[in-house]
């Protein structure tokens, strides 16, 4: 393990959206790949990664509920859409000779693993990335809760969220040039002001487990591994 790292277990949570790159809809390959160089190159160096990836490339359950469909039917499309996607980033992230498990709170037996606790810190130990797939498993929860939840299952050190700009604004600065950037923030704060980090019950998990989050851009290069270094630039959001 690289004495430079400031986290030793991390979970990775990036949304569906990141894998689309410049295209409107679904995987491009090439973005893909650039973030499974990332995730090697912090994991070759030592470091424990485990990813939670989001759906709403493919399909987003929300979505899907405001157009009519049963919000359970539609979460579970959402579910299943992760797991397509987590079989893309393992398959990108092995190309580079990465070790990855892909475990799904879904039971899909013949495409990955069932999620099992033990056997996914096991993983970890043995230096292999563990990609959770299908969120909690459960409807009217997002992929956020899913990452807050499994970061605590594992005994993370860090939640890091990859993110289109480099941390969290009081508004949306490609919109409002005038939206403010936080360094660091509290739990507390991002509920109260709703600065749209994760869902509430996302950030609640996190507070209770004493995990902080760190919300940095994925378009940085390198920028993963900075951040596990405590020198990236990133919004840390941790204690009230």
């Amino acid at each position: 393990m690289s004495d430079s790292f400031k986290y030793r277990r991390v979970l990775l949570k990036c949304s569906g959206e990141a894998l689309m790159g410049p295209t409107p809809y679904g995987i491009d390959f090439e973005t893909v790949d650039r973030i499974a160089k990332e995730v090697r190159s912090v994991q070759q160096l030592g470091a424990e990664v485990c990813l939670v990836i989001g759906g709403g490339n493919i399909f987003r359950g929300v979505a899907g509920a405001t157009q009519g469909m049963q919000r359970a039917s539609a979460d579970y499309m959402g579910m299943l859409a992760t797991t397509i996607n987590a079989l893309a980033v393992q398959h990108a992230l092995e190309r580079h000779n990465v070790d990855t498990r892909v475990q799904s709170a879904i039971r899909m037996d013949t495409v990955c693993e069932p999620y099992i606790r033990r056997r996914a810190i096991r993983h970890l130990e043995k230096g292999r990335v563990v990609i959770f797939a299908a969120g909690t498993g459960n409807p009217f929860f997002t992929t956020d809760t899913a990452a807050a939840l499994r970061a605590a299952e594992m005994g993370c050190d860090a939640l890091l969220k990859g993110t289109q700009v480099d941390g969290v604004y009081s508004d949306d600065p490609k919109k409002n040039p005038d939206a403010v950037r936080y360094d660091r923030v509290s739990y507390h704060d991002v509920l109260a002001k709703d600065l749209k980090v994760m869902d509430a019950a996302a950030i609640s998990l996190a507070r209770e487990n004493k995990i902080p989050i760190l919300v940095f851009s994925l378009h940085e290069p390198g920028g993963f591994a900075k951040v596990l270094r405590g020198e990236g630039r990133c919004t840390v959001v941790e204690g009230d």
